[in-house]
């Protein structure tokens, strides 16, 4: 393996949430994961809602966002997300909860099309950080119940 690194800078309206070395990152790009490693051709992105994970020194960290962009340009990854959670910090609990409720609003009828996208973006939030508190502690998958 190389002995360059990437540096990740993982940044929300609120903190810095990670500024670290990395040896690779997976992006949650809009139309897909997105791979980076040391050398990668400068490039902006917009992120979807998703998980990003850092590898450094066979550690895996994971983080919840909900959209924003990056920018790679010389081996600095920017992540300028809207919201950006650490595995160790969501509490699944509470995600559970918010995917319940938003599944319960969905089905309610004659709901405005625009207040259903919002419910939906909700579910797909409360999904995605449900995944990554289960990832970060080690669990083997994804339970079925949250693809809901």
């Amino acid at each position: 393996m190389s002995d360059k690194h990437l540096t990740l800078e993982l940044v929300t309206p609120e903190k810095v949430a990670w500024s670290a070395p990395a040896d690779f990152v997976v992006l949650p790009a809009a139309d897909g994961e997105m791979g980076v490693l040391p050398g990668h051709m400068s490039f902006l992105v917009q992120l979807g809602a998703g998980e990003v994970r850092i590898k450094e020194k066979g550690e895996i960290k994971r983080f919840a966002v909900s959209g924003g962009f990056a920018e790679i340009k010389d081996d600095v990854v920017s992540l300028f997300a809207e919201t950006a959670e650490a595995s160790d910090q969501i509490n699944a609990e509470r995600a559970r909860q918010s995917l319940e409720r938003a599944k319960a609003e969905s089905s309610k009828p004659n709901i405005d099309p625009g207040h259903l996208a919002e419910i939906e973006a909700s579910i797909r939030r409360a999904q995605i950080r449900l995944r990554v508190a289960r990832h970060g502690k080690g669990a083997p998958g994804l339970d079925p119940r949250d693809q809901e």
